[in-house]
């Protein structure tokens, strides 16, 4: 089998450009020569293995930083957007060689562009609704502050390490007391707790620094909103000073992406990580037995494990999505190769969506995408009780899941046909960039395809795709 060389231009470049260094003293310390150096930071020579022993013992540098999964990310991301109608008009699409290219090459160039696109779609999607938009003084086009922050963790692999690490050092600190560390930790900063049914689960008043907890909320909700609240109250500086690297476009994406800070500081907590990696592994990630060791939810375990990439210790690269019972994806993160559709519905042959026909139980899927890819996909439902009678139910169905060689080391798929090509049930991304011609739940054609119209013939489209 040939043996695939790796191209990481820009991944030498940005160390280069963390250290301080120099062409010439980077190359020095590689043991290298200086055009050699420079071929490789432009993609002109493929990362030699004596580079990579020298980025170890010099740098401490982890190689698997070298992979290309924000290539693969950004790649995916350009071909979507290609794939709009607005780009019908062109000639010629851009070749996949060359969008690989560019996000090897000029990935700030490829991300300058989806943010090009970005604002076209809303600038679009506010003229349909003129109506609305017309009155409102200093009305501008910005990026969709949701999009930004979930861009934001979804480019930095969902794991942010300073928060990771000072969540461990507060569970540590708490030892085989969780709750009563939280509580001495208020006490600590003169915030006062009680428990009182209300709207929402929780409230905080900043003036007499009491904080409400829902006692209608299950514990381990209970459990979360209280280290969610304790990050805002005493990790601020830490967060905000994680925020300030991000460079947010508004005021709104910040105090969304701080929400989302506080959320990965309470479920690092939670699930601390090196203690949950090895619980991981040692489980072989059952998420049951997880949810019992660390009083965390079914969600809240499978959004963890895909957050299992700290340099030098990273654990399987999962993918985790949530979707909702329109289809809607309402959280998404993949460290595997998988992307999830940026505009639309995800494919409707995947099984996250066929989990609300079957609440409470665990669905197992062998799924291969078009690029030849194999997953091993895992899906349930996830309904949330409203905590009484008349409250409304939330219904949300979860999607877990890694590429098959990783699939002996989950507990999911064991007996399941891994070797046999047959048992891989064909999945897209969306079904407007699919190249699949033949798909019976083909919803619209594919963008970027020619179709065939032959009106005395109807196979399982109403068309042919070319």
């Amino acid at each position: 089998m040939a043996i695939q060389k790796l191209y990481a231009g820009a991944k030498l470049r940005e160390l280069r450009g963390r250290l301080g260094l120099t062409q010439k003293d980077f190359a020095g310390k590689l043991g290298v020569s200086l055009p050699y150096l420079n071929q490789m930071e432009n993609n002109n020579r493929p990362v030699s293995s004596g580079v990579m022993l020298g980025l170890v013992q010099e740098f401490g540098f982890d190689l698997s930083e070298l992979g290309s999964g924000d290539t693969e990310r950004l790649v995916s991301d350009m071909r979507e957007a290609l794939a709009d109608p607005v780009f019908a008009g062109s000639e010629t699409s851009p070749p996949l060689p060359d969008l690989r290219l560019t996000a090897s090459n000029a990935p700030a160039l490829a991300r300058a562009f989806l943010d090009l696109h970005r604002a076209y779609r809303q600038t679009h999607e506010r003229l349909a609704s003129l109506d609305e938009a017309l009155g409102r003084e200093g009305a501008r086009v910005s990026a969709s502050p949701w999009e930004e922050v979930r861009d934001f963790f979804h480019y930095c692999d969902n794991y942010v390490d300073a928060v990771d690490r000072a969540a461990e050092r507060f569970a540590t600190l708490a030892g085989d007391d969780l709750d009563g560390h939280i509580l001495t930790a208020f006490e600590a900063e003169g915030v006062t707790i009680r428990y009182a049914a209300g709207e929402g689960v929780r409230r905080y008043d900043t003036a007499r620094k009491e904080l409400t907890i829902s006692p209608r909320a299950a514990p381990e909700t209970q459990r979360f909103q209280l280290l969610h609240q304790y990050a805002l109250v005493a990790q601020d500086r830490l967060l905000d000073a994680t925020l300030d690297l991000a460079r947010f476009q508004t005021d709104t994406a910040r105090a969304i992406a701080k929400i989302g800070m506080a959320n990965y500081f309470a479920g690092a907590v939670l699930m601390p990580y090196a203690r949950f990696s090895e619980a991981a592994a040692d489980t072989r990630h059952d998420l049951e037995q997880l949810s019992m060791r660390f009083g965390a939810s079914i969600e809240q375990i499978a959004h963890r494990l895909s957050t299992l990439q700290r340099p030098g210790a990273k654990g399987i690269p999962f993918f985790f999505v949530r979707v909702d019972q329109a289809g809607t994806i309402t959280k998404r993160h993949s460290a595997t190769r998988l992307q999830f559709a940026r505009f639309g519905g995800a494919c409707p042959l995947w099984n996250v969506h066929q989990a609300f026909e079957v609440p409470g139980r665990f669905l197992r899927q062998l799924a291969e995408t078009p690029d030849g890819v194999r997953y091993f996909c895992l899906a349930r439902d996830v309904s949330k009780s409203g905590g009484s009678f008349h409250a409304p139910v939330r219904r949300y169905a979860i999607g877990l899941g890694c590429e098959v060689q990783h699939a002996e080391a989950v507990v999911y798929a064991d007996g399941m046909a891994l070797s046999k090509a047959e048992a891989y049930q064909p999945i897209g991304i969306s079904c407007r960039i699919c190249e699949r011609a033949n798909c019976h739940q083909r919803s619209v054609p594919p963008l970027e395809r020619h179709l065939r119209i032959d009106p005395n013939r109807r196979g399982t489209l109403p068309y042919e795709v070319g």
